[in-house]
């Protein structure tokens, strides 16, 4: 059973439907929008989605992306739109691959390599979805945000109780729980629940570019777990250096998913985190990887 999301579509949902609906400005060059969100920088998981909107509309529809391997160039200015310039590196019989650049002000912010192919049956296999809580009965952002006595800082609060496109549902608060609760620095796991706020229309594309935007939300912060530490202390300066996703299967986000993350290292001021994407039935859907600056801010 799926526990398909059938509320009416939010004003959230409908923006972020919208800045993913690219104006096409000349052959293989597009243009994207930025939510009125009073951010200092574009959200990360916006210029992976938006790029891939791009590069899937220079391909055939039988074609779907199978992977994607990007760089965060430069932090996004949420004040002036994004050129979205594609490169047709590859038309094969089976696969196809662009190349995207994101450019603002004259300069590139983030650069991209997608890859297509067409639907073909394989040899299967996968691990299986951790053993852990399903998102009913588990607080989402807003009850979080309400909800006392669980320790939360203010800021971390108000992270999940604001409105937003992608709704989040952790398993497991101890996280976010003040520094030496419960003994000795937790492992660097965490599992949370996500899907769309809301139903998205049946298209596979977009879907697909709905997961990849909310591939980079958490999945950084888990790197910081063992040093009791989050991507929300002013101690600490975070910022996406890459990020990789693989899509698997097809998938629909506005059903629920388990993003189920762990970071295996951390050095040299950087922090290197994994994800694997589960439907409710336990199939493994996407796979994420990424890197990103945790450098301590040092007086």
């Amino acid at each position: 059973m799926t526990d398909a999301n059938t509320d009416a579509m939010t004003d959230a949902v409908a923006e972020l439907i919208a800045i993913l609906d690219l104006e096409r400005l000349e052959v293989d060059l597009f243009r994207g929008q930025n939510p009125k969100t009073g951010w200092r920088r574009v959200f990360g998981g916006q210029v992976v989605a938006q790029a891939l909107v791009a590069a899937t509309r220079t391909v055939p529809d039988d074609r779907p992306a199978h992977s994607l391997h990007a760089y965060f160039l430069l932090p996004g200015d949420p004040r002036t739109p994004i050129v979205y310039e594609v490169e047709r590196i590859r038309d094969g019989r089976s696969f196809t691959t662009r190349r995207v650049k994101a450019i603002q002000h004259g300069r590139a912010i983030f650069a991209t390599t997608v890859s297509y192919q067409v639907v073909e049956e394989g040899l299967t296999h996968q691990p299986a979805m951790p053993a852990v809580a399903g998102p009913e009965g588990l607080l989402d952002g807003k009850a979080l945000a309400a909800a006392g006595g669980t320790g939360m800082p203010e800021a971390i609060a108000a992270y999940f109780g604001r409105e937003r496109p992608i709704a989040l549902r952790p398993v497991d608060l101890n996280r976010y729980l003040p520094a030496g609760a419960g003994g000795r620095a937790p492992d660097p796991i965490f599992n949370v629940w996500l899907r769309a706020a809301s139903a998205l229309p049946d298209d596979p594309a977009l879907h697909r570019a709905v997961l990849a935007y909310a591939s980079d939300m958490t999945l950084l912060d888990v790197s910081l777990i063992p040093h009791a530490r989050s991507v929300f202390d002013p101690a600490i300066q975070a910022a996406s250096l890459d990020h990789a996703l693989w899509f698997h299967r097809p998938v629909r986000i506005d059903d629920w998913l388990l993003y189920a993350q762990d970071s295996p290292v951390a050095g040299g001021a950087r922090g290197f985190a994994r994800g694997q994407i589960f439907d409710r039935a336990g199939n493994l859907v996407a796979s994420v990887a990424q890197e990103g600056l945790i450098r301590p801010i040092r007086d």
